[in-house]
């Protein structure tokens, strides 16, 4: 979610104004700003917009409204795309032809890739997320951790993995290491899941195949003016470079309610994580 580009949510946000369309999404990408309004905004004038637990949820809904186009939006990295995949698959099996997805997809190792390679890169190590690395494993960051000399961890979610995987970090950084290192054995393998890796060959390059089901070739979204807001710095603390605290309209103008970027959304986002923490003390609060 906080990867999405502006120009997929303003063209999510076009295809759902369709009165033909139900438009289904996980729900916080519904109070993703665009450029001008959101999903949100959408169903409060009346459009058809509903949130669902799984692409296949979106699947049955076409199934069960053959008058309709309905349409999902397939966003996130390497984890939530083969869920997003195998839907795509699924209709094409079963014959539901009035199902397609907004696609806007992205991947984990070109972003780390231009965050060292960025003049302003503060970033020493990375934790890489163990969720992704269950899908596409641990070799694909085995090029970047040596030719930019940053050590890799992998590491899981709940607390001791997190504090597991600095630990490691930093004893590469004592050492002058820059290794790819798994603390997530118990769930990633360094070739990672073949299956899901064959599905997202399959379902997500474009090819004649499946592009009956690319929803930005069903409807086509023409004349996109594509604005960035000129005040959120959601960009820069992704990056690393700015404390969510550090941006002059966070908490002011931007609040969980009211956001202006990705990263107050989520309750997994930076901004969103030190608004409802932030009266513990900045000094506790890492990011997020």
């Amino acid at each position: 979610m906080c990867v999405t580009p502006v120009e997929s949510i303003d063209r999510g946000v076009q295809i759902a104004r369709r009165p033909d369309v139900i438009f289904c999404s996980f729900g916080d990408m519904l109070r993703v700003p665009g450029t001008s309004g959101d999903l949100f905004s959408v169903r409060a004038e009346g459009g058809d917009v509903r949130v669902v637990y799984s692409p296949l949820d979106a699947v049955a809904i076409a199934e069960h409204n053959p008058d309709k186009e309905v349409v999902f939006f397939a966003v996130g990295f390497e984890t939530t795309a083969p869920a997003n995949a195998m839907a795509v698959h699924q209709a094409r099996k079963r014959g539901v032809t009035n199902f397609s997805v907004v696609v806007s997809h992205v991947l984990v190792p070109p972003a780390i890739e231009a965050i060292v390679t960025s003049a302003d890169c503060r970033v020493d190590a990375f934790l890489a997320a163990g969720h992704v690395c269950t899908v596409m494993g641990t070799r694909q960051y085995e090029p970047i951790a040596a030719e930019y000399g940053v050590p890799i961890v992998v590491t899981g979610f709940e607390p001791l993995d997190v504090l597991d995987g600095i630990r490691r970090a930093v004893a590469q950084l004592e050492a002058g290491l820059s290794n790819v290192e798994n603390a997530y054995e118990r769930a990633v393998r360094p070739t990672g899941n073949e299956a899901a890796q064959r599905m997202l060959e399959e379902v997500f390059e474009l090819t004649d195949e499946y592009s009956d089901f690319d929803a930005e070739r069903r409807f086509g979204v023409p004349g996109l003016e594509v604005a960035e807001s000129t005040v959120c710095r959601s960009g820069d603390v992704l990056q690393g470079l700015i404390k969510p605290n550090e941006c002059p309209e966070f908490g002011v103008t931007c609040t969980p309610r009211h956001p202006l970027g990705a990263t107050m959304v989520s309750g997994e986002g930076a901004c969103a994580a030190y608004h409802r923490y932030r009266r513990l003390g900045d000094e506790v609060i890492t990011g997020g």
